[in-house]
């Protein structure tokens, strides 16, 4: 099956008064490159959310961004009232003139009087945060589905194409041969005293240089390899690059040996639809 590297997917749930969101999308990449944005409070779970993403995704240029809204008011303040009416009645004691208000401006300042509440990542809110990334990671590949199919048909009406093109160059091959033998028998007769056997001998290595039977099995074989790889195989995209670059070959070699107009004219096609296909192979998986 293809999948592209293009994807997007995005999820969110409530856990405890903070809503958690999580979007995530990619681009072709040769490898796995991560960018991800976490709130400060689960920075201390960036290791395993990278770890969730590497194994799932696998290859592309990922964006993750995980954003953190507090739905309800909370009092992360602590006023200790018992530690600053202490001070205070040490302080009168020490000073026995003074507004009261000056002894609790001064209690206030002193060690432990107002504290913040403890507010640690607690084990059930990182379960709950790991659910949300792997359910936008399960949109994500969803949408890198239905992406690999459109790629698919794309890249099969395109190797149907080439072949197609290629099924057309038989009918010219034999013209065109028989065109280079007709004008080497023309130019042996303008010319006297010439050895026949060596002039023969000169036209059949021509000949052969011209004959592109193998390059045509070669195509015809590294067209079906790539359907093959793409219809059979999973996270095939390198591996459909490296036969593409192959079928490229086999086309250049056809055109370098063609010496016809009408059989250039298909290889031109032929290189356009190539074209098409290694842009499109980028971005599969």
């Amino acid at each position: 099956m293809i999948l592209s590297m293009t994807g997007f997917g995005r999820a969110e749930d409530v856990f405890e008064g903070k809503k958690i969101s999580i979007d995530i999308k990619s681009l072709n990449s040769k490898s796995f490159d991560l960018n991800i944005k976490v709130p400060l409070r689960y920075k201390e779970k960036e290791f395993e959310i990278r770890k969730i993403l590497n194994d799932r995704i696998i290859r592309g240029k990922v964006d993750c961004y995980i954003n953190l809204e507090n739905l309800e008011e909370s009092n992360d303040v602590k006023i200790n009232k018992g530690l600053i009416d202490s001070y205070i009645s040490e302080l009168k004691n020490i000073a026995s003139d003074g507004p009261d208000f000056e002894y609790l401006k001064m209690a206030v300042r002193l060690p432990d009087a107002i504290t913040s509440r403890p507010d640690e990542l607690g084990e059930g809110e990182w379960e709950a945060l790991a659910k949300i990334v792997n359910e936008a990671v399960d949109k994500f590949l969803e949408f890198r589905k239905t992406e690999g199919k459109i790629l698919h048909e794309e890249l099969e009406r395109n190797i149907k194409n080439i072949d197609q093109y290629l099924s057309e160059v038989l009918p010219f091959e034999e013209v065109r041969i028989n065109a280079v033998k007709e004008r080497y028998q023309k130019t042996l007769k303008e010319f006297e005293n010439v050895d026949e056997t060596r002039f023969y001998q000169e036209m059949a290595y021509f000949t052969e240089k011209l004959d592109i039977s193998e390059e045509k099995v070669r195509l015809a074989q590294h067209l079906k390899y790539y359907s093959e790889v793409m219809d059979n195989e999973d996270f095939n995209g390198k591996k459909l690059g490296f036969i593409s670059q192959e079928i490229g070959r086999e086309i250049n070699t056809l055109g370098s040996k063609a010496n016809h107009a009408e059989i250039q004219k298909l290889v031109v096609m032929m290189k356009d639809d190539l074209e098409k296909i290694k842009e499109q192979t980028l971005n599969v998986l």
